[in-house]
């Protein structure tokens, strides 16, 4: 009876979440038929029933393509390195942040850190080449004023991955800031008071309190990042990139749009993003287990 009664009460809850499963059918699984494209040689005239089924052809081609080694490699360079900014630069701020006793000050800087999450990245690519250009760029006239000669930071393969990361980390560290600010409120004062009366420093409170108080969601934050693994950006990277850079910022979701896109070979893209989902999926295996063997904590 009382379960029956539980359910009867969350029956509104239960409804409001039909609009959201629908949707969730209709864009996220609906769509997965068309993993079948990996394993023909399909023809849109034709369509699905009808283009010739060749199996694992495809991945095949891929892993003979001359330059797919190279677009992996970049693809896990940009990401992990993206990952690893994303988690100490948010922790970092966010420790300095929360030493903030003004609250005005604290919430403008906040506001201030928390915009360029807001943008996308056709706005941010746009101003960014602006601001990058070697001729009239303010970032190179800056570098100018102690003698540095101009970098082509979006025309250079070397600064180019680099460029990425900084970037990348400019536009989403606030959003991250936020995140472990909140989870900074859910440390017990006390803890910090006692620390005060056995005389522990600001430093040692930070290391012995504050960081473990946060392991959680640091912990999480890091699971649900090894999942974009092989997803090191395709706006950012499909908005700043040009031929020249091919070589180091070429990454597999920029590959797949060119084959699919450009060169109209469907099946091909297809079999690439399967083998990147197969990838991902395990990775978030993988990295849950580890949390929950290492840090106690399960994503699900």
């Amino acid at each position: 009876m009382e379960g029956n009664r539980k359910w009867v009460r969350e029956l509104p809850l239960h409804i409001l979440l039909i609009p959201g499963v629908i949707a969730v059918f209709i864009f996220n699984y609906i769509p997965m038929f068309g993993i079948v494209m990996a394993f023909q040689k399909f023809v849109p005239a034709k369509g699905f029933l009808g283009s010739q089924w060749i199996g694992l052809d495809n991945f095949r081609y891929i892993f003979n393509m001359p330059n797919i080694w190279n677009v992996i490699r970049n693809t896990v360079f940009i990401a992990v390195m993206k990952i690893t900014a994303n988690l100490v630069v948010p922790i970092i701020f966010a420790l300095l942040l929360n030493e903030v006793r003004k609250n005005a000050f604290k919430r403008t800087i906040q506001t201030i850190i928390y915009f360029p999450h807001f943008l996308s990245w056709v706005i941010l690519g746009g101003i960014l080449i602006d601001v990058l250009s070697p001729t009239s760029g303010i970032a190179n006239e800056f570098l100018g004023l102690f003698g540095i000669k101009p970098i082509y930071f979006l025309g250079n393969a070397k600064w180019f991955p680099f460029t990425l990361v900084i970037t990348n980390t400019w536009k989403e560290f606030g959003y991250n800031t936020i995140v472990y600010l909140a989870a900074l409120t859910s440390i017990d004062p006390t803890l910090y008071e006692a620390a005060v009366v056995d005389g522990a420093g600001r430093m040692k409170q930070t290391w012995h309190i504050t960081l473990p108080g946060i392991l959680p969601i640091v912990t999480l934050m890091s699971v649900l990042s090894l999942g974009n693994i092989l997803n090191a950006g395709f706006d950012q990277v499909f908005n700043l990139y040009s031929p020249s850079v091919y070589s180091t910022g070429d990454i597999i979701d920029t590959l797949v749009y060119r084959i699919g896109m450009v060169e109209a070979q469907f099946s091909v893209s297809a079999a690439v993003g399967l083998f990147k989902s197969v990838i991902s999926f395990v990775l978030v295996v993988i990295s849950n287990k580890l949390a929950n063997k290492y840090a106690g904590y399960r994503v699900f």
